[in-house]
């Protein structure tokens, strides 16, 4: 719902966009074969019975999961202080019968929901923090509804939503005698930030997981095989002397002399390191006026590759950096881990069970209301205006590369088996991390978006829950992958962050 608008017509807004989204279950129920493009297209894969009745149970929750992503999209907080977000979103897994147990692994802002006992152990992954200052109305152009507020640029309402939704309809046939074993919903901090899950793995909370499942809001749809990248979190600081710039400069030692040649050294180290490697960096703290000699200068910086193996190198170079630009400046210098990723780990036979699954499904059918609003923000943000792509990609027949972007959910393929999809909730090449995103997850784009995901999730578990030689074949492959591989996340020691200790 969006704030500002009478309830009687939020109200009938939420009643009319739920009324298209579920306009598909007949087909869904029927197992109506796909339309194609082809004179003669390969035969969909039909839905079991089991899978229809569990897709009516997802269909059951669709107006509370469309609720609750409208809800945290309202709300829009940033990572360690979804207080609100965090709290509607237990509150919605109560209503759905979990057992709900708040504040776990030391973040105020984490849940664990679980429902039913014993193995299997299925979990499914939730985020809904926020990013910074693009705070967007639902709109097809650039509109904030609080300038200067958080907004929702990488769809983590829907993302939180759709899973929630996911695990209830599991729930529900759990309690219905369906399945034996437990299904489990993480509500999970701070992916844009410190990384909740690296703090959830360490107190332990995956240690019974068989196999976990999420997906992410994007511009197509696909099973994805192409892992993420590593990336580590660093905090760089210099001390020096204050002094007066034109009296007795002399006396002063600069930090922002060393900050700069930090950030010197790293440009030059470009040139000296993999195609793969990411660099980039913010200055936090450079001076305060210009006739003071500046005592304190801060940097924050990431720095990322394709896998683990080829980021730890770097943490041991840019800290050669800075203590060489500390020693030059005569400054001391300061350098903190304050957190990072691993990459994440493909399970092919979990990848092929989902792809099935994606493709039993009918595609994503948009408006051509939706489609224009879609191509209003291509054309606002110089995109070719395609619109919004609803034909899904086929499976690769290997996994590929990396592709840009980093996440905590890398660090949890290395404790448990993940399966990871992608789902179309915005405009194809619209920037991401952007008011086109955040525009998308606050309406019905991203609202159908979500409920293909949740769809996704729900009768891939279905086939988790009733073959225990597919959980093999899935915890197999996860096994040899992690053979001789000892995980210890890229936090310090220590209790999680506090939402203002964290830089920033």
């Amino acid at each position: 719902m969006l704030p500002g608008v009478p309830a009687r017509r939020r109200r009938a807004a939420a009643a009319a966009a739920l009324s298209v989204m579920t306009g598909l279950l007949p087909a869904l129920l029927d197992g109506v074969p796909a339309r194609a493009a082809t004179a003669e297209p390969p035969p969909r894969p039909r839905l079991t019975e089991t899978k229809k009745r569990a897709l009516a149970a997802l269909e059951s929750h669709g107006a509370r999961v469309v609720a609750l992503s409208e809800e945290v999209w309202r709300y829009a907080e940033t990572a360690l202080q979804e207080n609100r977000s965090a709290a509607a979103a237990a509150a919605a897994a109560e209503a759905a019968g979990f057992r709900v147990t708040r504040g776990v692994a030391g973040l105020p802002t984490a849940f664990v929901a679980e429902f039913g006992e014993g193995a299997p152990v299925i979990a499914v992954l939730g985020e809904y923090d926020a990013l910074p200052g693009i705070s967007q109305k639902a709109v097809p152009a650039p509109d904030p509804l609080d300038p200067g507020a958080a907004g929702h640029g990488c769809g983590h309402n829907l993302l939180g939503a759709a899973s929630l939704g996911a695990a209830a309809a599991i729930k529900d046939l759990i309690a219905a005698g369906r399945f034996e074993g437990t299904i489990r919903y993480y509500g999970a901090p701070a992916e844009e930030s410190v990384g909740g899950k690296l703090y959830m793995i360490r107190a332990g909370l995956f240690r019974d997981v068989d196999i976990a499942l999420t997906w992410h809001p994007g511009d197509e749809t696909r099973v994805d095989t192409s892992s993420s990248q590593a990336m580590v979190d660093m905090r760089i600081e210099f001390t020096g002397r204050a002094a007066h710039a034109a009296f007795d400069p002399w006396n002063g030692r600069s930090a922002v002399d060393a900050l700069e040649l930090f950030t010197h050294g790293v440009n030059l180290m470009r040139e000296h390191v993999r195609p793969s490697v990411r660099m980039h960096y913010a200055v936090l703290e450079g001076g305060i006026v210009p006739n003071v000699v500046p005592d304190h200068a801060r940097v924050w910086m990431w720095a990322r590759d394709s896998t683990r193996a080829g980021v730890d190198p770097l943490i041991g170079r840019l800290r050669a950096v800075a203590d060489g630009a500390a020693m030059a400046a005569g400054v001391t210098p300061s350098f903190a881990i304050q957190g990072g990723d691993w990459e994440m780990l493909v399970n092919m036979p979990g990848a092929r069970v989902m792809q099935a699954n994606l493709e039993a499904l009918p595609p994503l059918a948009f408006t051509d209301a939706e489609q224009e609003f879609a191509r209003a923000i291509q054309r606002a943000t110089g995109v070719e205006p395609k619109g919004l792509r609803t034909a899904f990609d086929p499976l690769p027949p290997r996994p590929g590369e990396p592709e840009g972007g980093s996440t905590d959910v890398g660090d949890v393929s290395w404790v448990v088996p993940v399966l990871h999809a992608t789902v179309t909730t915005s405009p194809q090449g619209a920037p991401w991390h952007a008011w086109p995103v955040v525009a998308c997850a606050g309406m019905s784009i991203g609202q159908k978006g979500m409920m293909q995901a949740a769809r996704l999730l729900t009768i891939t578990m279905v086939d988790l829950y009733e073959s225990p030689g597919l959980r093999r074949a899935i915890r197999s492959e996860f096994e040899a992958q992690t053979s001789g591989v000892t995980y210890r996340g890229y936090i310090p020691d220590g209790p999680p962050p506090s939402p203002t200790s964290h830089t920033p």
